[in-house]
């Protein structure tokens, strides 16, 4: 997927003149945090699982290497092969040598955001092959040529009646009558016509959940069934995934999932928890007969031992997003790759690089809520804080804010000259605003008043209010 997010804040505007984008929201807004918050109040060792979701991962992530190596062993000693990726290139050659390998024509895809990541259908298609993604909110993004705007859910920007519209558009072959005015039809008529895609795919793609050392198992949960079948049907199964992924144990990825539907949908379990353990046996009823797992770094073990480790916990549960006054406001396709909402403004400068994501970082009011609902306990407004702490010390941060916040530690650092110019400049500001306490311009303020206008101050600064306290005033 081709980054945008240096385009940040002309994303930004688009998505906030975007009347279908904004009711979309607003009815998001109402869905997910909601759930959350009666899912968590049922379980009253939430927060105890939390801390143990921290634990497991903070381990894991310190001794990464023994469990990469663990699981590569578990995973060969079940039949089963794994490609290590440095990069979106390697991993994109791994695959397609492994579709080549199979003789594959037609490619079915869970969902798998590292898919996205490197750039995968684009690849595939261009070698001749067919992919199809089989998530339907993926399916549906495949049919509008456009990318997930949300973790968990991919398509929420889009309303029932646009996807109506694509279905008929694209569909020719099926009755153009037929109803498509409700949730379940549009559901019914994608499950009808992926069926014959699974049955006739050579190789199938998913992503992971999680990774298990102790047995080579890869877990995938979803709620349509999708990575059951994309994983159990065809000849081959691949499993593309991030290295960050690893768990030590079954026990430890049982205790993550407990808080990772509750912390995305709501839900107390996914309704597809799918676990996958080599190829088929000679006494399995089904399964793939081949089993590859591609793990890709892609940045992130340049990440391991660094103030930025801790990012490495996510388990892709989208709850900062849910959460986030931001996203709500603008969406995922402002953010501009795959990775919106708080957790991308962390993530996306580390896999991109400052230059191309150093806005993400910036987009944050830094209410706290995103870190209030991480089920790992990521720091998230203070990892945004350490990036936009290096795109100062690199010099990347505009000039205009540069300029200001160097005139203002001037000032800082002169207490007695602060004061007074800061009282000059509040009785200033009140002046102008005369009776009617506010202003509509403000010089250098000019992205504030564009949209509001700005309260005046009351005619007092806090230290000559602070001072009359002091005093007994």
């Amino acid at each position: 997927m081709k980054s945008t997010a240096h385009a940040f804040r002309e994303n930004s505007r688009r998505a906030l003149a975007d009347p279908g984008l904004a009711r979309a929201l607003t009815r998001f807004r109402a869905g997910f945090p909601l759930k959350r918050a009666q899912a968590v109040a049922d379980l009253p060792e939430f927060e105890a699982l939390r801390d143990e979701g921290k634990r497991i991962k903070d381990h894991t992530l310190a001794h990464l290497d023994l469990y990469l190596e663990r699981f590569e062993a578990a995973v060969r000693a079940r039949g089963g092969h794994v490609h290590w990726a440095r990069t979106p290139e390697e991993a994109r050659a791994a695959v397609l040598g492994i579709c080549r390998a199979a003789g594959a024509r037609l490619v079915a895809k869970g969902k798998s955001m590292v898919s996205e990541e490197i750039g995968l259908n684009a690849t595939l298609e261009a070698e001749g092959l067919e992919v199809v993604e089989t998530d339907l909110g993926e399916y549906i993004l495949q049919i509008r040529k456009e990318a997930p705007s949300h973790i968990i859910a991919p398509a929420l920007h889009l309303s029932k009646e646009q996807v109506a519209e694509d279905f008929r558009r694209t569909h020719a072959q099926l009755p153009p009558d037929r109803p498509l005015d409700a949730p379940a039809d549009i559901l019914a008529e994608a499950r009808t016509l992926l069926r014959g895609k699974f049955l006739a795919a050579d190789v199938g793609i998913t992503g992971a959940n999680f990774l298990v050392a102790e047995t080579g198992s890869t877990v995938i949960v979803t709620n349509e069934g999708n990575g059951d079948l994309t994983q159990t049907l065809p000849r081959v199964h691949i499993v593309l995934t991030g290295i960050e992924k690893m768990v030590p144990t079954l026990e430890d990825a049982t205790t993550l999932l407990r808080l990772l539907a509750r912390s995305a949908t709501g839900q107390e379990f996914s309704t597809y928890t799918t676990v996958s353990t080599g190829p088929r046996r000679a006494d399995d009823p089904d399964g793939p007969a081949d089993f590859h797992v591609v793990l890709v770094d892609n940045g992130r073990s340049a990440l391991l031992g660094t103030e930025m480790q801790e990012v490495l916990r996510c388990i892709r549960c989208g709850a900062c997003m849910n959460h986030c006054p931001v996203y709500a406001a603008v969406g995922g396709h402002a953010y501009g790759w795959v990775y919106p909402g708080p957790i991308g403004a962390v993530l996306d400068p580390a896999l991109l690089g400052l230059e191309e994501a150093g806005h993400l970082p910036n987009a944050s009011t830094f209410c706290g809520r995103c870190e209030s609902v991480c089920p790992v306990r990521i720091p998230l407004p203070r990892l945004m804080r350490l990036w936009r702490e290096k795109e100062w010390e690199r010099k990347l941060t505009p000039a205009p804010a540069r300029h200001g916040l160097g005139l203002w530690a001037f000032f800082a650092r002169r207490p007695r000259l602060y004061a007074a110019a800061a009282g000059l400049g509040v009785r200033l500001l009140a002046l102008l605003a005369g009776r009617r306490g506010r202003l509509r311009r403000l010089p250098l303020g000019g992205n504030w008043t564009a949209a509001r206008d700005f309260p005046a101050p009351a005619g007092r600064t806090f230290q000559d209010l602070y001072a009359e306290r002091r005093r007994g005033g």
